[in-house]
């Protein structure tokens, strides 16, 4: 999935000293993503914010740690869009186009396209922002258009945490290169594993028990196998299908959103 254009709500404890860890994310964690502007001095009580960086000055985002936990900003690893501010210098670079979200695939082993990524990184730490979220990393899986740049993948992510040691990546999905990803990464979100998008309806639906079981044990394989914390995202049009996404990760010690797919508003809390 490439939607991670989201806010993400769960409750939680222990904001300022909260060390968000291995085994540190519990169900009773407050996760915020969103990537539509908003009055950073309105929000508070997050111990994770993920937001669009562009947005933001080093003030909001003083403004925004003062009263939540850390703040990481969103950059795609795998695609670029028309809209991005590093488009016009890619767009030469890039490997093809992802027709279903109107994207373009990056190749991360060129040299120009590294450097452009490395400079929004630097960008977004300089603002003070704790770290990054890091979405389209599954293209880079055997189910993505370019597992043969997964070395390339690797390369960048050990370039990164080399000189910014203490910065916190969240890596978008996945699972399969967790292996090679778990040295770097600091948590994993995992879209759709209680409901799945019916493209040719236009909504997300319920997936079938044994699909949900089967996605939750190959979460808990990894979660147990590489210690990384999971983030479960979900969306719900309506109250109704909330509820019952709710009723099946009721049982699941982890953060849980669940959010409408135009993800650009703060929802309300509960």
């Amino acid at each position: 999935m490439h939607l991670i254009k989201i806010f993400m709500l769960v409750s939680t404890i222990g904001l300022g000293s909260l060390q968000l860890k291995s085994q540190s994310l519990t169900a009773e964690n407050k996760v915020l993503f969103v990537y539509g502007d908003f009055y950073p001095e309105k929000v508070s009580g997050y111990d994770l914010i993920v937001l669009e960086g562009a947005h933001f000055s080093s003030d909001d985002v003083l403004k925004l740690k003062k009263h939540n936990g850390k703040v990481l900003s969103y950059i795609s690893l795998g695609e670029v869009n028309e809209s991005a501010a590093h488009y016009p210098e890619l767009k030469d670079k890039t490997l093809g186009k992802n027709d279903i979200w109107n994207s373009y695939i990056l190749d991360i082993g060129n040299r120009e396209t590294i450097d452009a990524l490395k400079a929004i990184f630097e960008h977004n730490l300089n603002k003070g922002m704790d770290g990054m979220f890091l979405d389209n990393i599954d293209n880079y899986t055997q189910f993505g258009p370019t597992p043969e740049k997964k070395q390339e993948l690797i390369n960048f992510l050990s370039d990164i945490k080399q000189k910014y040691p203490e910065i916190y990546l969240l890596q978008n999905a996945a699972v399969p290169i967790v292996e090679e990803t778990s040295a770097y990464i600091d948590a994993l979100a995992k879209e759709s594993v209680v409901t799945n998008y019916d493209f040719a309806k236009k909504k997300y639906e319920l997936r079938s028990n044994s699909e949900f079981q089967n996605i939750l044990y190959e979460l808990k394989s990894m979660n147990e196998n590489y210690d990384i914390p999971v983030i479960l995202i979900e969306y719900a049009e309506d109250r109704n299908m909330q509820n019952e996404i709710q009723g099946r990760l009721d049982e699941i010690n982890w953060p849980v959103f669940i959010g409408k797919i135009d993800l650009q508003t703060i929802p309300e809390r509960d």
